[in-house]
């Protein structure tokens, strides 16, 4: 990814986090994914009372691009309301290691941007391996 691309994204994770819906003080995240055919997709946090119905922002990101078809993915850019860089939580980490999300771009209110690889913030993550019909189940690989 090139810079022009990265701060593009970043300015997109940025106006998602406006949107935010935060209950509670929780951290409102900003995030936009490239897919690999240029267009960019932004998300926010959603939160709701109960919990296990949050969305974070990459997921719904991730989702918006992957409810348009699409499928592959070259990277994505996090911004949060906190000190630093905001990391994704570990099911948000394998939800973009099963896209093949291989990059992705932190960035703070500060200006500043690093750029790391899924597998330097996720050490293993398991891929869909086939679908056997035969009975209904997915079998998974586990990678390190």
């Amino acid at each position: 990814m090139n810079y022009d691309i990265m701060d593009t994204m970043v300015r997109m994770a940025m106006e998602a986090i406006r949107n935010a819906y935060t209950l509670n003080n929780n951290i409102a995240v900003g995030a936009c994914v490239l897919s690999s055919d240029g267009t960019l997709y932004s998300g926010c946090t959603v939160d709701h009372s109960i919990p296990e119905l949050a969305l974070t922002a990459e997921a719904v990101a991730m989702a918006k691009a992957i409810s348009d078809g699409k499928r592959e993915f070259d990277g994505i850019a996090l911004i949060a309301d906190i000190d630093g860089y905001y990391i994704p939580d570990e099911s948000s980490r394998q939800f973009l290691a099963e896209f093949d999300v291989q990059e992705v771009v932190l960035a703070d209110f500060e200006g500043n941007i690093e750029v790391v690889k899924i597998d330097e913030i996720m050490p293993y993550k398991q891929r869909r391996k086939k679908y056997n019909s035969a009975n209904d189940t997915f079998l998974f690989d586990a990678e390190k």
